[in-house]
């Protein structure tokens, strides 16, 4: 019997923390962060990581589980995350995954592969250059590297050229799991609100002083690549004042939440709860219980 798994995903800000924690008290069931940045200590505030209480609330995986100087992958992702599957399965209890990094719940649910330290942005970057050919251009290039066109669709096109850039050798492994994907959105004005807000907030608690440390102690750290961090880095040499800093960042948070919604709408075929619909919860714990239920 497979395993059976709840993923919450959504763009950033849209309240996926509070969402999982609510399903994991209800159904037994404990979280695994599917964020790219939550893995590592001491970075709290920028990686909108879940609270002491919030922990407390819910047992969470897959949170500080890398120092700052330390580098993590979406291969490392699919290692870790499969074993905490396997830990919560043998207690009992329900994994559920939350997380807004496409590419590491997409490489864990779909056994897409890719070793190394390979990153979310180096993906999109070279998954836009294959999308910009057209299909004739798409599948001569699957030819000219010796790989079959046969019965390949653009999608599978753009996912078999990119295995064999980053995988390093390793082969797609199906996992035994059933998964219910639970996607949130709002309405963009209002997500886009809910973004700038929380970075207002993250200010009051301390991300400047998060950032400062990041950039006097580990200014090349793959960690001071998140949104949140880098933009302050100009501030700091003194190039740019604190307010444009902090516009930068709602902007990039804003853009982020754009590219994570089209992954998932393009990559995953996730069916969309909207914040806007006041029936919005009743319609996930009913479609939860459904599945538990599901034999």
């Amino acid at each position: 019997m497979k395993t059976k798994i709840i993923v919450i995903l959504g763009p950033t800000a849209v309240g996926k923390t509070a969402l999982g924690i609510k399903l994991a008290q209800k159904y037994k069931g404990e979280i695994i962060s599917g964020d790219s940045q939550q893995v590592y200590r001491k970075l709290n505030i920028g990686t909108a990581k879940a609270t002491a209480a919030e922990q407390a609330a819910a047992p969470h995986h897959l949170i500080d589980v890398r120092d700052i100087n330390e580098n993590y992958s979406a291969f490392d992702f699919v290692q870790e995350a499969a074993k905490a599957i396997q830990t919560i399965q043998d207690r009992g209890h329900l994994p559920i995954i939350v997380g807004g990094t496409g590419l590491y719940l997409q490489s864990l649910l779909e056994g897409y592969h890719l070793g190394g330290q390979v990153n979310h942005e180096a993906v999109l970057a070279y998954r836009k250059s294959l999308e910009e050919l057209s299909d004739k251009e798409l599948f001569d290039l699957l030819k000219d590297k010796n790989m079959t066109s046969d019965q390949l669709n653009r999608r599978r096109a753009v996912r078999s050229l990119e295995l064999y850039r980053f995988s390093q050798g390793a082969k797609n492994q199906k996992r035994a799991y059933e998964v219910l994907l639970l996607g949130l959105n709002d309405d963009r004005q209002k997500l886009y609100e809910r973004i700038n807000a929380r970075v207002d907030n993250m200010m009051l608690s301390g991300l400047l002083e998060e950032a400062r440390m990041l950039y006097q102690h580990y200014p090349d750290a793959q960690a001071t690549k998140g949104i949140g961090y880098k933009e302050f880095f100009p501030y700091f040499s003194g190039e740019m004042n604190l307010e444009t800093a902090v516009a930068k960042v709602k902007q990039n948070s804003r853009r982020y939440a754009k590219r994570q919604l089209t992954w998932f709408k393009n990559r995953m075929k996730v069916d969309f709860y909207f914040l806007t619909d006041p029936d919005w919860q009743e319609k996930i714990f009913k479609t939860v219980e459904r599945f538990i239920q599901k034999n």
